[in-house]
């Protein structure tokens, strides 16, 4: 499989999810990694634009290519319990779009 079970990347780039505190969701997650003792096994890291801006802060989890929308630092706690350890999306999380770029106008 790799190195890790999952790889997690947050965006903390581009022109909206920055702004939308990014960098507290991704310190919120690699935090409740960390906490849940399986920080050998996830891996957490920064992104740049994911090309979905409007929809964030986007999260993503490979390989099981699940995306998240809208995530704010209080759902970091449920992607790891659900997803990273129990193995289910958080599906009211969950953004599904169409394939390539799905920015919102400005």
């Amino acid at each position: 499989m790799g190195q890790y079970e999952h790889h997690v990347f947050v965006c903390t780039s581009g022109k909206t999810c920055p702004t939308q505190d990014s960098k507290d969701v991704f310190a919120a997650i690699r935090a409740a990694v960390v906490d849940a003792g399986i920080k050998g096994r996830v891996r957490v890291n920064h992104a740049g634009c994911l090309g979905q801006c409007g929809h964030g802060p986007m999260v993503v989890v490979y390989p099981d290519d699940v995306w998240y929308h809208g995530v704010r630092p209080t759902d970091a706690g449920q992607i790891v319990s659900e997803h990273l350890i129990a193995g289910r999306p958080v599906e009211t999380l969950r953004y599904v779009a169409p394939p390539g770029d799905n920015k919102l106008p400005e």
